[in-house]
């Protein structure tokens, strides 16, 4: 009995014993597969980006969250440009300037190119530097402008916000004395625009407000596919050189339901510009809406299929402009002005191949052709000259269509009322006001006026500029 009672023990003990060894060599075979699993691939440091808001059917990257103070004082440039960064890496993201937020911006470059359908979101304000000697700081190659797009595309910005220039001091320097501080590298060489986007495809720009820009407010330089819808651009008429929307190389333009005031051209058509439609705006004050000044220094400009339309213009220096410089090269072609309201504007049609920037200019032979270029339904009053079409010497402007003009001196008026047309070749059809529009244009019999513009074509088509 005693002797099976040690045996039972015995065999107790040692089944014991098994339980508790396997026991242990299970728990460790768990730890290690707990381990192995539970181990992250990519250690995340904690200084990286914040992980974008996905509580909404896209992306949104706040730019408070990248350490933005939104205060006006504080410098928030390094808290937009890591945004960017973040934002530009995600299809649909949606990069927000959240309102009741001022943010200082000094300049920058965001560039792309991005994930698809980008938008920036603009609720606040973005501020540009209040001093001019901010600018001299900084490196020359940011020096011609505030925020500048480079290679973005499928990109829209839009909303109730504002981009503020800030450039009042900037205007206010004497010629004299902005001469002197840039000899001296106190300020930088060249007047900075607000807005520029450069090498992009498929723009748009909406809802926005820009305002007081040392230079221009809103150029698109060598692009295309570009939308501007429903914007306000608002300087002082006094603000030297402020256009709205400059174009330069830029193709396939809508620019549309906007309200423009500034110092100098409200839309400015430059070199290399195609299919470029123009409708529904509210220009003034400011000089109208130009194409030029073109052929500086005997420069090619090619410009071609231009609509302007259904444009209101009050208190402005010119209404509809084309305006080259002499002795340039290339063409301006395919162009129409209709349904334009003027209201106490200077000189509602101009077409200046004399144009001259400084008090005198030298003569010089040679000229951008003009051809092609209709005026059709301009009415309303002006305080100088109804037309003024002054067309080169060297080549004439031909194809000048005038249809249903009839411009009549505002009150008080003192001007002229003889519209001039000089080497300018066309047809006019009634109604025409005043009388003197009726005999403006030249009749091109035979088509030798013409053929003189003709061989300027070739040095835009050589130049791929169609």
């Amino acid at each position: 009995m005693t002797r099976d009672r040690r045996l039972c023990l015995v065999a107790f003990m040692a089944f014991t014993c098994l339980v508790l060894i396997t026991f242990s060599i299970t728990s460790v075979e768990g730890k290690k597969h707990s381990a192995k699993k539970s181990k992250p691939k990519h250690h995340k440091d904690k200084s990286s980006a914040p992980l974008p808001d996905y509580g909404s059917n896209y992306p949104i990257f706040d730019i408070l969250s990248f350490g933005a103070k939104g205060d006006g004082a504080s410098d928030d440039s390094k808290a937009l440009e890591e945004a960017w960064k973040a934002a530009c890496q995600v299809p649909g993201a949606r990069l927000e300037i959240p309102s009741g937020f001022q943010f200082l911006i000094m300049p920058i470059t965001l560039r792309g190119p991005c994930k698809p359908h980008l938008l920036f979101q603009i609720d606040g304000a973005l501020l540009a530097p209040p001093k001019v000697s901010s600018w001299a700081k900084l490196s020359s190659s940011l020096h011609r402008q505030w925020i500048n797009f480079k290679w973005v595309q499928d990109f829209t910005i839009q909303g109730t916000g504002s981009v503020d220039g800030r450039g009042s001091e900037w205007w206010t320097i004497s010629d004299e004395i902005y001469y002197i501080q840039k000899k001296f590298k106190h300020i930088p060489k060249q007047k900075p625009t607000a807005l520029r986007f450069y090498s992009s495809h498929n723009v748009t720009v909406r809802d926005i407000r820009i305002l007081n820009s040392p230079q221009f407010h809103l150029k698109f330089d060598s692009s295309a596919g570009i939308t501007v819808n429903n914007i306000t651009i608002s300087s002082p008429e006094s603000s030297p050189n402020t256009d709205g929307i400059h174009l330069q190389n830029t193709r396939d333009v809508e620019i549309q339901h906007s309200n423009i005031s500034c110092g100098d051209d409200c839309v400015s058509i430059q070199t290399g510009c195609s299919n470029v439609h123009t409708h529904h705006i509210h220009c003034g004050p400011g000089h109208g809406i130009s194409l030029g000044g073109l052929g500086k220094d005997k420069t090619v400009a090619c410009v071609s299929d231009i609509v302007v339309e259904e444009i209101n213009l009050v208190n402005t220096m010119a209404g509809v402009r084309i305006k080259t410089w002499q002795g340039g090269l290339g063409y301006v072609k395919n162009v129409s002005f209709s349904n334009i309201q003027v209201s106490d504007v200077k000189v509602p049609i101009m077409i200046d191949q004399y144009y001259c920037d400084k008090s005198v200019c030298k003569n010089q032979t040679g000229a951008v052709a003009i051809s092609g270029v209709t005026y059709d339904q301009i009415i309303g009053t002006y305080t100088d000259q109804p037309l003024h079409l002054a067309c080169s010497n060297a080549i004439p402007c031909t194809d000048v269509e005038l249809t249903n003009i009839q411009l009549k001196p505002s009150s008080g008026y003192r001007g002229l009322d003889q519209a001039l047309c000089f080497n300018s070749y066309g047809k006019s059809l009634p109604p025409l006001l005043p009388s003197s529009i009726e005999s403006c244009l030249r009749r091109d019999i035979g088509g030798a006026a013409k053929k003189e513009a003709i061989p300027r074509e070739h040095l835009c088509y050589s130049r791929g500029r169609i």
